[in-house]
């Protein structure tokens, strides 16, 4: 009975060295930590700039909506809307027009820019019938990358193109 008191004593003794021994040392902790973070370094901007032009995409996508929507103002009223009645004239009816069929937005509202700012609607426009703009990441007008200006027809300030 003295031998499987002590055995089991022994056992447990060498079970709970064993457990303290299977843990992680902090230096070990420390390596995987930095090695995270040097991952992290390097991903990190790349994920970055992949949102930022998932956002300019989005805003050329919005433009070109808004851009279809107009054809189809036009088509019911003869005219595209002043750029005192803007793109609100797609969800409501502009008070002299009589042949409105619309909303012609999703929603019932004209939607901000990716960013939050508020599209620009000019008619007459620069490049056409009417321009409607987006100011990029910025809210102002110019800018590079992310913070240029989208314009109808896809382009950014720095691209001559237009519609």
């Amino acid at each position: 009975m003295i031998r499987t008191k002590q055995s089991r004593m022994s056992r447990a003794r060498k079970a709970l060295r064993d457990t303290a021994e299977s843990g992680f040392t902090l230096v070990e902790i420390l390596v995987v930590i930095t090695i995270i973070g040097l991952i992290m370094g390097l991903v990190g901007p790349r994920v970055l700039g992949y949102l930022g032009e998932s956002k300019v995409k989005a805003a050329q996508i919005q433009i070109e909506s808004f851009a279809s929507a107009l054809d189809l103002f036009y088509l019911d009223a003869g005219r595209y809307p002043s750029g005192a009645e803007g793109l609100a004239a797609l969800v409501q009816r502009p008070g002299a027009t009589t042949s409105w069929n619309g909303p012609y937005l999703k929603n019932g509202q004209v939607p901000n820019d990716p960013w939050g700012h508020p599209y620009i609607y000019r008619s007459p426009g620069e490049r056409g019938a009417y321009d409607i703009i987006s100011l990029g990441s910025d809210g102002q007008e110019g800018g590079t990358g992310t913070a240029a200006d989208i314009r109808n027809g896809g382009s950014n300030t720095n691209v001559s193109a237009g519609r």
